[in-house]
């Protein structure tokens, strides 16, 4: 799960590292709208989290008919959600982008990425979708070479489309979308097929397939307080954005590229959490919820230790780091006082994300959603307003000083309510 998630992340990266040679705007505009994609994609992600949960229990209680029962109305959820997804992609890309304050070159360039983006997330939507069947039913090997296999595949293509090798047109940012949406096109399919031809742990088929309003309501029940607690992550980052602009494009830039670094940084936490709330899901369907609390203990104390371990050399070579996405050396120096700033917060953020993960994954989703909603709108938030409108001296460091005390402040939280343990007795 930790390559898994490392090669999904990788997606933004890669854009970035080929428009970071198109210009400041082009580095700009892809950025903010790579953060109204994972606005969008973690809606479909929390919706799918009440899926994972329920197909956890199910394996966990030995009900591999329940499971794909479960599987099959994700299906349906992820093609109506898909149809109004590329509408908004149709009609709202601009009006989403001038939303944000930026420069007219910035809107050019980002509404494009954000419009193809869009358009394909139905292709994006199915690759989770039966990479998440998988996991949630133990298989976390086959997921992964689906990700190795589409993610060269987007690696190779990525640098023919934005400029123009070979007999490919130069197609600049839109090259940097379209070669997105091939890719995860390549990884739903080859989901899909492993899924329905039983190569991997759960079988689906459609087999006298029936819309079950019941269960598509339990899961999205489940799912909606996940979609909440994702959008809201991302919706902080983007209004962190609306804080970082008024301080010129070369900060929105540094931003930009300093989330991409970061969330590559953050991708071990992740899968440890993923992993954790699959084991806590099946072990509590199997009922054995002592074990399922060691296994997130566990989870929380290897991925400190592995951000540790990451963030020291990050943080003492940050600007040699920044140099692989930007040639600039202005940018690179503002990028590389962000990468320092938010390695701070990496000594809390492995405690955080696979606590709350693991609570998603055993079906309890509310308090993540409570704590989630706490921590940017009566912490991070608020921070970055009063750093920014009076110690005007810190200028756009005090946005970034604002992410480390939202961090710091979940990680307080979650602690507490997980150690309660109310979350054992949650029912799906």
């Amino acid at each position: 799960m930790v390559v898994s998630g490392t090669l999904n992340m990788m997606g933004p990266t890669i854009d970035m590292i080929w428009v970071g040679r198109l210009g400041e705007a082009s580095i700009a505009g892809v950025g903010i709208s790579t953060m109204v994609v994972q606005l969008v994609n973690s809606s479909v992600t929390g919706l799918f989290m009440g899926m994972r949960a329920m197909i956890a229990r199910l394996v966990g209680a030995g009900d591999p008919d329940g499971a794909n029962h479960v599987a099959r109305q994700a299906f349906v959820v992820s093609i109506a959600f898909s149809l109004v997804v590329a509408a908004i992609g149709i009609f709202l890309a601009e009006q989403i982008l001038f939303l944000f304050g930026v420069a007219p070159d910035v809107v050019s360039e980002g509404a494009v990425y954000l419009r193809i983006n869009f358009i394909g997330m139905v292709t994006m939507s199915f690759r989770m979708m039966s990479e998440a069947t998988m996991n949630a039913s133990g298989d976390t090997i086959r997921p992964m070479r689906i990700a190795i296999a589409f993610r060269v595949f987007h690696v190779a293509l990525a640098p023919f489309l934005v400029f123009g090798v070979w007999v490919f047109p130069r197609l600049g940012v839109s090259g940097a979308a379209v070669t997105n949406v091939f890719s995860q096109a390549l990884g739903a399919g080859l989901g899909f097929w492993l899924l329905f031809s039983g190569r991997t742990r759960l079988r689906m088929t459609m087999r006298n397939f029936r819309f079950d309003p019941k269960t598509t309501w339990r899961m999205v029940k489940i799912g909606i307080p996940a979609s909440i607690t994702n959008m809201e992550r991302t919706f902080g980052q983007l209004l962190l954005m609306w804080f970082v602009v008024p301080f010129g494009t070369l900060a929105v830039a540094a931003h930009s590229v300093g989330q991409r670094i970061d969330n590559f940084v953050h991708n071990p936490s992740m899968a440890f959490g993923q992993a954790s709330g699959v084991l806590g899901g099946q072990n509590l369907g199997a009922r054995q919820p002592e074990r399922a609390a060691r296994t997130a203990w566990t989870g929380g104390g290897i991925v400190t230790c592995i951000l540790v371990l990451i963030s020291v050399p990050m943080f003492i070579w940050a600007q040699s780091v920044a140099s692989i996405f930007t040639p600039k050396p202005e940018l690179q120096e503002l990028t590389g006082v962000f990468i320092r700033i938010v390695a701070v917060g990496n000594l809390f953020f492995g405690l955080v994300i696979v606590l709350s993960q693991t609570l998603n994954g055993v079906g309890d989703t509310f308090p993540v959603m409570v704590v989630t909603l706490l921590g940017m709108w009566a912490v991070q938030v608020p921070t970055a307003f009063l750093l920014t409108r009076f110690v005007p001296s810190l200028g756009v460091y005090g946005v970034w000083w604002a992410i480390v005390s939202g961090v710091f402040a979940r990680a307080i939280i979650y602690t507490l309510y997980f150690r309660r343990g109310s979350w054992k007795a949650r029912r799906v």
